[in-house]
């Protein structure tokens, strides 16, 4: 597994990794998640024995990553798919890499099968689109076969095919008993891969849970309602209406005393917060207001993410402040 005790890197005075302290654990596809700026790439470097830690450690095995005798056969990374000699082929790119960790040829072949690019391995790399760059990148992170991987923003020029395809291999992997770090800007990749989340936040810690218990806690939960007569759902919820008298009622959702929450959002529908859909489906029908759509919703993970991170973002835009 990889290891991070009390982790910080500080660059001219500036601290970027402040304190992390966290696990990946083996058989996971553990998601590393954080707004621009936040400290992912650095916590990567600092893995890798690319930059040197002010304090703290990351071990991988129990071990710092220079201490490994064969790195590739224990750590497979991908953090920047750019940084490839252009003038070398694909399958030259990683026979070196094979040669300088004592590895088999025929893995060269196998793993440029494996991510789709024998038909390119003769050609140079500098001729390559990004998505190809990338498949090259994760066959050379797959090269020593290793129990754990460390890949960033893996999926960055890919088609929805190599999308897919990542998501399956990321997950077979881990399938095997892998331990493997992701991170990435795409939250819907991310909550269709990602076992657990690690979420990071100027450097400090914010997370470290279950996907599905990230988004039950940070995300919101509601339930949407329409009905045959949105008057007569506007009254039962509060809203006015023509029929005006349901709103002032002790049943009345809207403001009966219920602790419930109910929101217009266009179209005749309102969004409801404090009941199950069974309560508020018996209170319609106690006020005669025929429902004919109800249904529980959850925030995707992009929703809960954006706000448990809003006071973390360095790069704020209008936008982002909206």
């Amino acid at each position: 597994m990889i290891e991070i005790q009390g982790l910080t890197k500080e660059y001219a005075g500036k601290r970027v990794v402040d304190d992390l302290t966290f696990q990946v654990r083996p058989g996971v596809v553990t998601g590393f998640l954080g707004p621009n700026g936040a400290g992912k790439s650095t916590t990567m470097r600092l893995v890798l024995g690319l930059d040197r830690p002010t304090a703290g450690h990351a071990l991988v095995h129990g071990r710092r990553y220079a201490q490994l005798a064969t790195p590739l056969r224990q750590v497979g990374a991908l953090l920047d798919a750019h940084a490839l000699h252009g003038g070398r082929t694909a399958q030259g790119h990683l026979r070196w890499l094979a040669a300088s960790n004592g590895l088999p040829e025929r893995r060269v072949d196998e793993v440029l099968d494996q991510v789709g690019l024998t038909e390119a391995a003769g050609r140079r790399i500098r001729g390559f689109s990004l998505g190809m760059r990338q498949r090259l990148g994760v066959a050379a992170a797959l090269l020593g076969d290793p129990p754990v991987l460390l890949l960033d923003e893996p999926v960055n020029g890919l088609d929805p095919e190599g999308i897919r395809w990542i998501r399956t291999l990321l997950r077979g992997l881990a399938a095997e008993g892998r331990a493997v770090l992701v991170s990435s800007h795409l939250m819907t990749e991310m909550a269709l891969t990602a076992d657990h989340l690690v979420v990071i936040g100027r450097g400090r810690l914010l997370a470290d849970t279950a996907t599905t218990t990230f988004i039950d806690r940070h995300g919101r939960s509601r339930i949407r309602v329409r009905a045959v007569d949105p008057d007569k759902l506007s009254a039962l919820l509060g809203g006015g209406g023509d029929n005006g008298s349901d709103s002032g009622s002790d049943d009345g959702i809207g403001g009966g005393g219920h602790g419930l929450t109910a929101t217009p959002v266009g179209d005749g529908a309102w969004e409801v917060t404090g009941a199950e859909p069974e309560r508020i489906a018996a209170l319609a029908a106690a006020h005669g207001v025929v429902l004919y759509e109800i249904a529980a919703q959850q925030d995707s993970l992009e929703e809960a993410f954006m706000r448990m991170t809003a006071d973390s973002v360095e790069y704020r835009t209008q936008t982002t402040a909206a």
